[in-house]
């Protein structure tokens, strides 16, 4: 049903996901991220609680075991769900329940942790990982690199329908946040899209948070 990947950028301490499912928006449920402190992925049979409170532990100085660990038992049905969690120091955990659905795996690698479900092969997630530590570039390009491989290597044992990546750095938003909610064929593929398109506006628009009169144009009718 879903399958994703959390990473660092160790040269800048950004932190990201990258997920893609069967199931319509993802995004809306399973990612989740706060700047110098971790992200977290819930999938499976999703808790979308479980991502904010296991944010909440690190924050607190709890390391990614045992923020996953106290998450989980706090509330019940573990035996259904798929965690994965990175810190701010890149640090690591991952959980899958008895009663994850399908063919499932998960991989901790340099920087990152992977894991999905329902899946063609286990080696869809060894080959996310494999990509990411190999991939050039910052760290959006390194987390879709991972989700192309994934797709390269079979995918999930039915189609994917939604994906997402979201990407914190040293804002409290994220600098990055796109989705497709929706696609009947390639929705990675349609990710990869509007990354490539939102990628040469990105600094634009933390300019124009943080400074409006340093602004760039907008671009449209009345804008001078």
């Amino acid at each position: 049903m879903t399958f994703s990947i959390v990473g660092r950028c160790a040269e800048t301490g950004m932190l990201g996901i990258a997920i893609s499912s069967s199931s319509i928006a993802v995004g809306a449920r399973c990612p989740w991220l706060r700047a110098a402190v971790g992200a977290v992925s819930t999938q499976n049979i999703t808790l979308p609680a479980l991502g904010p409170q296991i944010l909440d532990l690190l924050e607190s100085g709890s390391s990614p075991a045992a923020a996953m660990r106290q998450a989980l038992d706090s509330n019940g049905y573990g035996q259904f769900r798929q965690v994965t969690v990175i810190d701010s120091q890149g640090a690591t955990a991952h959980f899958t329940g008895s009663e994850a659905l399908g063919l499932n795996h998960a991989r901790a690698g340099e920087q990152c942790v992977a894991a999905g479900n329902l899946l063609s092969s286990p080696k869809v997630i060894d080959a996310m990982v494999d990509a990411f530590e190999q991939a050039d570039g910052g760290l959006p390009d390194r987390l879709l690199a991972a989700m192309h491989a994934a797709m390269a290597a079979g995918g999930e044992a039915g189609p994917v329908h939604s994906a997402a990546l979201s990407v914190v750095g040293d804002l409290i938003w994220p600098v990055v946040d796109l989705r497709v909610d929706w696609a009947d064929n390639d929705p990675i593929g349609e990710l990869d899209k509007l990354w490539r398109a939102y990628e040469p506006q990105l600094h634009d628009y933390v300019t124009r948070a943080l400074d409006p009169t340093k602004a760039p144009s907008y671009g449209v009718p009345g804008d001078e």
